[in-house]
């Protein structure tokens, strides 16, 4: 016998911010066959790197935001490497805080994705930065299937 639940949490894609026009987004690098505009939300698309290296996206809000969750996803489906991340937040006028770090391994065909989903309860966030190194010690080219925040 299958165990099994029936899940109620999981929002929809227009219960998340829609960080388009609610904030400005800073990034290091782009393809510009592959934008940020393409992770911001749920469609199957993604955004990537024209570089190789660790990369930044930043989203500075143009209000104070408070958050609940937030969402990664991130994909490879041809290379075997090692990706680590860093998530964090900044109030105005404060320190920038961590709020997680985290390293994984990708090994096409059989792990192909890394989907994270936090749970926050931050107050007037007024800056989200997400630093993804592609592959430890290697060059690799960054990307990032969605960005979500509730």
């Amino acid at each position: 016998m299958i165990r099994k639940a029936i899940i109620k949490d999981v929002p929809k894609v227009s219960e998340w911010m829609d960080l388009a026009t609610l904030a400005r987004l800073e990034i290091t690098s782009e393809d510009s066959e592959h934008p940020i505009e393409f992770a911001l939300n749920a469609d199957n698309k993604f955004w990537r790197a024209a570089e190789d290296g660790e990369q930044t996206i930043r989203v500075l809000f143009d209000a104070p935001q408070n958050i609940s969750r937030i969402s990664l996803l991130f994909e490879e489906n041809t290379v075997s490497r090692t990706q680590q991340f860093s998530l964090s937040w900044q109030r105005v006028g404060e320190a920038s805080v961590e709020l997680v770090r985290q390293q994984f391994n990708f090994s096409p065909p059989g792990t192909t994705q890394e989907r994270e989903d936090y749970k926050f309860s931050l107050e007037q966030v007024s800056v989200l930065e997400l630093v993804i190194t592609p592959d430890v010690g290697k060059p690799a080219r960054a990307s990032l299937t969605h960005l979500l925040v509730k």
